[in-house]
């Protein structure tokens, strides 16, 4: 039975009971019409306290009523298969060149798994994709060789961070400068640097990743300089970062950092460079044509990303209800779409667990619920997650359906 609908469940525990429905709703003090949309599904029993209701009526335990729990997780599968490809140092190039046209269709379907929130296919793609990928740049060594190792580094390095961990994210990151810098390319060290500041983040290194994003952003080249266009810088952080860069192709990757510098700006509490961080960024996109921009490693540059950032900076500066507000515009507003299935259900675990730090568990509940529905590996595959779901659905004020997320987790 624990398979079925919670309103199917209803619906069998009451005709065990020997109970019509006008019988059961007068239990209930409810109407015969209420029991039988709890029943049809056509209505959701939101909180805890209403299961509890009815589990009293058919005097029955109310997990009854909710999932079986399953089994404590295990690791992450495939995570030691990439910590042994990362180990391996030596790499000898293949007797015959690999067709670099072939490595980058591979690394763009990896690209594409990850933008998708398909974790656990993309950590069966990784360990064999690397190696593939660090014999290519053996074999045929290069600008576009470079370009794809560096690209396959900052991938492993966004995989390991969504499964928390790390630091080995920071290794495959750092890996992925060491081959950016010895090609000595400031576009290519930028595109790194992406993967490097949400590893550095992860582990808590939030000044190192402001500071490593914010440099990348100033080195992509001479800027194109407007005193007329460009926002003043506020106090804090120095003029010296444009914010308008010299080369239009490379305006994205710029406002990339920018918002990564900006992120971590915010989780340091530091207002006015975060803010100010933010604001560059907006006027870079300003400058895009075109909109949404992907780059290289599943990330992607637009209004939205900027918006997102902005919720997420706003919440950690303290300023929830600005953000909950701004997060809501965000969400209504064709401009959602346009973020990737994995950027908006991570934005959505950010807003749940600001949500839950300022005590509104309802809200947070909702949002956890959301990511789930936008990308169920989001949750159910982050460690994370499953902490934000443990502490909302003990709240009484958690959705019904969190709690049977909660079990499904196993941790409550």
């Amino acid at each position: 039975m624990s398979a079925l609908p919670v309103g199917r469940r209803v619906a069998q525990w009451r005709v065990r009971r020997n109970l019509t429905q006008q019988q059961f709703a007068d239990r209930l003090g409810k109407s015969k019409s209420w029991v039988d949309k709890v029943e049809r599904g056509a209505r959701r029993l939101e909180r805890l306290s209403s299961l509890r209701e009815v589990a009293d009526a058919l005097r029955i335990d109310v997990a009854t009523l909710l999932p079986e729990r399953a089994g404590p997780p295990a690791p992450a599968a495939g995570v030691e298969r990439i910590r042994v490809a990362l180990a391996r140092y030596h790499v000898e190039p293949p007797n015959r060149p690999p067709d670099l046209a072939r490595v980058r269709a591979g690394l763009d379907h990896a690209e594409q798994t990850y933008r998708h929130a398909r974790y656990p296919a993309l950590r069966d793609l990784l360990p064999g994709l690397l190696d593939t990928v660090r014999r290519a740049q053996a074999a045929r060594p290069g600008r576009a060789a470079d370009e794809l190792l560096v690209s396959a580094y900052g991938l492993v390095a966004l995989a390991l961070v969504k499964v928390g961990q790390g630091e080995s994210a920071w290794l495959a990151a750092d890996r992925g400068i060491a081959v950016a810098l010895a090609a000595a390319d400031a576009r290519l060290a930028a595109a790194a640097t992406v993967p490097l500041s949400q590893a550095l983040r992860a582990v808590g290194r939030r000044r190192s990743a402001m500071e490593a994003a914010m440099l990348a952003a100033q080195r992509l080249g001479p800027p194109r300089r407007d005193a007329s266009a460009d926002p003043p810088p506020r106090s804090g952080l120095s003029a010296d970062v444009p914010s308008r860069c010299g080369l239009a192709a490379d305006a994205p990757l710029r406002g990339t950092l920018l918002l990564q510098a900006a992120l971590a700006a915010g989780g340091l509490g530091d207002r006015d460079s975060a803010l100010a961080f933010l604001d560059q960024a907006d006027a870079v996109d300003h400058d895009v044509p075109g909109g949404a921009h992907e780059l290289p490693g599943g990330a992607g540059f637009g209004p939205a990303s900027v918006e997102a950032a902005r919720v997420v900076v706003e919440a950690a500066l303290g300023d929830v209800a600005l953000a909950t507000a701004r997060h809501e515009q965000l969400v209504a507003g064709d401009r959602w779409r346009w973020l990737p299935v994995e950027h908006r259900a991570a934005h959505l675990l950010d807003v749940a667990r600001a949500c839950a730090t300022a005590g509104d568990m309802s809200r947070a509940g909702r949002a956890l619920l959301d990511a789930e529905r936008t990308a169920h590996a989001e949750i159910h595959d982050r460690p994370v997650a499953r902490g934000v779901v443990g502490v909302v659905a003990r709240a009484a004020t958690a959705p019904a359906d969190l709690h049977r997320l909660a079990a499904t987790l196993h941790v409550t």
